[in-house]
């Protein structure tokens, strides 16, 4: 058999998909973010669990959005797909490519910030000459390409070692996890006030707060970010058996498995720790669950803490590179990127050029990290680019049966129209307040360059996207290919 006749399979299980989703959005984000709000965020005091709950609600609508697309167009690269057959083929390549672009750019941060939590892990079982040499810089960036390209392999060879890689990934960080939920729960205020004193002398502080909107919605803004990933269960789209049944089940699954997850794991650290030390704490040194339990717990559950962060980290990475590399392969498949990236391996049936391609992008993530020395650019920029994605696919929803009634039809859950409307409206709404939220920090954030500001970077990325485009399109017209036909049908 050659390349071009090999073809997707389907093989990815339910298990593997609802894997995919949960290693996506789940990282070791987790142990400090919910905790570094109090600086980030100065005011938000005790409403950092209702702040995630709420910003759960846009996470849901957007994911009964992508669910209901998913049943109609079960092929890779899920989000281009919805939005070029719902829309318009730009602004599906808009969508998906802002897409493409943020996470990217965060698999390489992810893989290159990994390697100080292995560090903090060996210097806490003694091994102090090990963890010092990961301060080096080369060996860092070593280390970190190391990682990354393992993964890429991984995702090369195809999804039965993507799923044996994955699920045990996945088993193992919320076996840790669940270290931190115990651990928390296992201990009130009071036993950590006693704690705090006798080991260090100190007493929690007392600090007034009372609620404020402004800060609760941009705390909401910021939290929203822990639910980006399941997404990346729609990328999947081509390779998932029974796929629509299987996508908006996966989706389902990950939205309510990644929520509870991240509700129970903050409600047992802010259980043991009063908000007012985290907050004080916060103000003169990063903080994280392992350091914050540190002074209740045993150093061998300290220990676990810090190993179940890396393993959160670690995670990310081979559900990442899945979901990236599909959207060039559908690209590619549609003729808006050169036609060699939709080629899929003879023997392990995998788009191995665009994962190639996704892992040289992330490459530049990790080796940018580290020449900027802050990878929060990276971080802001995938923010933004997933609100757009997110909120094309809720307008996606809203005009598709108008504008494909053909796929529309093919919808198989909430088939009212009033519901998808209700859906796709209800989404509209809050993603667009959340990207105004999100703007409005970041452009009246105090940076050194105004190339620090992730709105301008992301806004002139999005103008060589679109001159790419137009080029491509232009090309194709060219060529004397029928893009209404093309772009109104899924492809084979």
């Amino acid at each position: 058999m050659n390349s071009s006749k090999a073809h997707l399979t389907r093989n990815l299980s339910l298990l593997g998909l609802t894997a995919t989703g949960i290693c996506s959005m789940i990282g070791a984000s987790i142990y400090v973010v919910p905790f570094m709000i109090q600086r980030n965020v100065p005011g938000i005091g005790p409403y950092v669990l209702p702040a995630f709950l709420f910003a759960a609600v846009p996470a849901l609508f957007a994911a009964l959005a992508y669910a209901i697309l998913a049943t109609a167009m079960p092929r890779a690269g899920g989000s281009y797909l919805y939005a070029s057959r719902s829309l318009n083929p730009y602004l599906g390549f808009v969508a998906s490519f802002s897409q493409w672009f943020g996470l990217s750019i965060v698999i390489g941060v992810i893989a290159y910030v990994i390697v100080p939590f292995f560090r903090d892990f060996f210097a806490a079982i003694g091994w102090e000459s090990l963890a010092a040499q990961l301060e080096i810089g080369w060996i860092r960036v070593t280390i970190s390409l190391g990682i990354l390209w393992v993964f890429v392999w991984v995702n090369i060879r195809g999804v039965k070692l993507y799923e044996k890689t994955l699920i045990p990934l996945m088993i193992l960080m919320f076996g840790l996890g669940a270290v931190v939920i115990i651990s928390g729960l296992s201990f009130d205020q009071s036993d950590f006030a006693k704690a705090i004193f006798e080991k260090e002398g100190k007493s929690i502080p007392i600090i007034e707060n009372s609620f404020d909107w402004s800060v609760f919605l941009t705390a909401a803004a910021l939290l929203f970010s822990s639910f980006i990933g399941f997404d990346s269960i729609a990328q999947a789209g081509g390779e998932a058996k029974n796929p629509t049944k299987n996508l908006p089940k996966a989706i389902g699954l990950a939205i309510f498995g990644v929520g509870l997850f991240y509700i129970l794991f903050s409600f047992a650290v802010y259980h043991a720790v009063p908000w007012e030390f985290v907050a004080s704490e916060a103000l003169s040194k990063d903080i994280t669950a392992a350091g914050l339990l540190s002074y209740v717990l045993p150093s061998s559950l300290g220990v676990l803490i810090l190993f179940g962060a890396a393993i959160a980290l670690l995670n990310d990475l081979p559900a990442m590179i899945l979901s990236v590399s599909r959207l060039i392969f559908s690209w590619a498949e549609d003729g808006i990127f050169a036609k060699d990236f939709s080629s899929i391996h003879p023997v392990h049936h995998t788009p191995h050029r665009a994962i190639l391609l996704s892992g040289a992008m992330a490459t530049m993530g990790i080796l940018g990290s580290h020449f900027a020395g802050d990878f929060f650019l990276g971080i802001d920029i995938m923010v933004t680019s997933m609100l757009v994605n997110f909120l094309l696919m809720s307008i996606s929803l809203l005009f598709l049966p108008k504008r494909n009634p053909v796929l529309a039809a093919k919808i198989s859950i909430f088939k009212s129209r009033i519901t998808q409307q209700i859906i796709a409206i209800f989404g509209i709404m809050f993603l667009s307040g959340f990207l105004i939220i999100h703007t409005a920090k970041d452009i009246n954030a105090e940076v050194s360059a105004w190339y620090f500001h992730s709105t301008p970077v992301w806004l002139i990325v999005m103008a060589g996207a679109s001159i790419f485009f137009f080029f491509r399109w232009k090309k194709l017209q060219r060529q004397g290919i029928n893009t209404q036909e093309r772009f109104s049908k899924l492809p084979d």
